[in-house]
């Protein structure tokens, strides 16, 4: 299974003191190092911890792949057509939110996220919609033609009745990959938690993030990743 590492909290402790390091940049290459397959960050309309300039350099230097998650709207829209990263998952975005609280409503928005679905293909840059483990969400997602989703993990991460909400996940990812989507998935995932998710077989990406900073603070971030990236091998 492969692993994208999301830096957006090596921008945060930068930001909290308004200077330039941490840089997320070396970050991307020391997490390449320790065997990421690819870079994941989180472009916000405050830019409260990712800048235009991180990207713009990110995708100079990730050797991977680079996936900006963004909020739909034509400001971001037009970042991502100007930068040209790898992928662009498209995620739900409230300024009060400390993070991400969950998937995208594609059954309500999708005729909403279209426009920008389409530029963004048209383009050649693939498209991943972030969505809660609901196969009516997957079938809606289907019908806007793109190529990949990520499953919201984030209440089975929470503990929230994990078995049912594993099951959910899982049959979610079955039908994903049935119907010819790539399955990612990720969101509070963490050391202790992932195994569970591993195991099922459709899903061939987790983009984790703030485990592993957090791990690095006390073993360094490529060592972080790697002790990651082994407990996501399928043997």
């Amino acid at each position: 299974m492969k692993l994208g590492v999301n830096l957006d909290h090596i921008a945060t402790i930068r930001e909290a003191r308004k200077t330039n390091e941490p840089d997320p940049v070396q970050a991307a290459l020391l997490a390449e190092l320790g065997g990421a397959d690819g870079i994941t960050v989180h472009l916000r309309g405050d830019r409260r911890h990712i800048k235009e300039r991180d990207v713009e350099l990110l995708k100079q230097v990730v050797k991977t792949r680079l996936n900006v998650e963004m909020a739909a709207t034509d400001e971001m829209v037009d970042i991502a057509l100007r930068i040209m990263p790898h992928q662009v998952t498209l995620v739900p975005e409230r300024r009060e939110e400390i993070t991400t609280e969950g998937g995208l409503d594609i059954i309500l928005q999708g005729e909403f996220i279209k426009p920008a679905i389409s530029n963004l293909l048209a383009a050649g840059i693939e498209v991943s919609i972030f969505v809660d483990p609901d196969p009516d969400q997957v079938r809606a997602c289907a019908k806007l033609g793109v190529g990949a989703i990520e499953i919201n993990t984030g209440k089975y991460a929470e503990g929230n009745d994990p078995e049912t909400q594993l099951e959910l996940i899982s049959k979610t990812a079955k039908l994903a990959s049935k119907i010819g989507l790539r399955v990612l998935a990720g969101h509070g995932l963490n050391y202790h938690n992932v195994l569970p998710v591993v195991r099922i077989k459709e899903i061939e990406e987790l983009n984790i993030g703030h485990s592993i900073i957090s791990r690095a603070v006390y073993v360094g971030l490529e060592r972080a990743v790697r002790e990651m990236k082994d407990l996501l091998r399928r043997d």
